[in-house]
């Protein structure tokens, strides 16, 4: 545990920072719990932090306690309409890495004008739930090594960005795939939970604009319909304008952004 005294004017007690635990932190004024900070690693090996403070200055105060005692580079992620708390984050010395839009899409097929797209000759969609693993891990893996080997991982959503050990694919269960007689050419992994999320639609290299992600799309989307899901969400990095293009060419509307960030 570590404490550090802060005159905050909140009264006429000190606020304390406190290390409460390996990687949280509390600023404490006279007892009350003022405001918290948390650090985590993400999948992909980075240390993400994150601040809860009634006051920008007890924001500030943990902000500095957190970065004297944890290692660099480290990242942060804002809802850009969020003015105050990206600003309370600028002024800790992060910066923009990225900035991701979220998307609402229809699931209507005569919304989205996908009720007749059907997938090009020679593949088959398979259900979510249906795929062969072995097949479902040689796709997701070739395609990974492609995002790599080009753009790479970070211009893909915070949601999929790959690990450095071990298994990539979660759930099998999630994923529907575009099929080959004797290969997996494309995946979609929906997650449909409350507000049902696609977290990742992508296709071999060799195998794109042939309309498998579209099919892949159509497939998922009329699926969550069918379901009586009105509406799907999405994440979309601001460079990738084929992404953008696809759901904006369905009826997607884009509803906020998001902010990495990184010091």
């Amino acid at each position: 545990m570590n404490t550090k005294p802060f005159t905050s004017g909140l009264s006429e007690n000190a606020v304390m920072i406190t290390r409460v635990a390996d990687r949280q932190w509390h600023a404490l004024d006279d007892d009350l719990v003022v405001g918290r900070g948390h650090a985590e690693h993400r999948p992909d090996g980075r240390l993400f932090i994150s601040i809860d403070a009634w006051h920008d200055a007890t924001f500030d105060r943990l902000a500095e306690a957190m970065l004297a005692e944890l290692p660099a580079p480290l990242y942060t992620v804002v809802d850009e309409a969020d003015v105050e708390l990206t600003a309370g984050w600028r002024r800790a010395g992060f910066t923009i890495r990225r900035r991701e839009w979220e998307y609402a899409v229809p699931t209507d097929p005569r919304v989205t004008g996908l009720e007749a797209v059907v997938p090009p000759s020679g593949v088959t969609i398979v259900p979510a739930g249906q795929a062969d693993e072995t097949l479902l891990r040689a796709v997701d893996r070739a395609i990974r090594d492609e995002v790599e080997a080009t753009v790479g991982w970070q211009s893909m959503p915070a949601e999929v960005i790959s690990r450095p050990e071990g298994d990539t694919i979660v759930d099998p269960s999630k994923y529907a795939v575009a099929a080959a007689p004797d290969r997996y050419l494309g995946l979609i992994r929906v997650v449909p939970v409350n507000r049902p999320r696609i977290g990742l639609l992508a296709v071999r290299a060799g195998e794109q604009r042939r309309g498998i992600a579209r099919a892949l799309l159509a497939h998922a989307l009329g699926t969550l319909h069918s379901s009586g899901f009105a509406a799907a969400w999405t994440e979309v990095h601001e460079s990738n304008r084929a992404a953008s293009a696809l759901f904006e060419g369905v009826g997607a509307r884009p509803m906020s952004s998001n902010l990495e960030l990184v010091r």
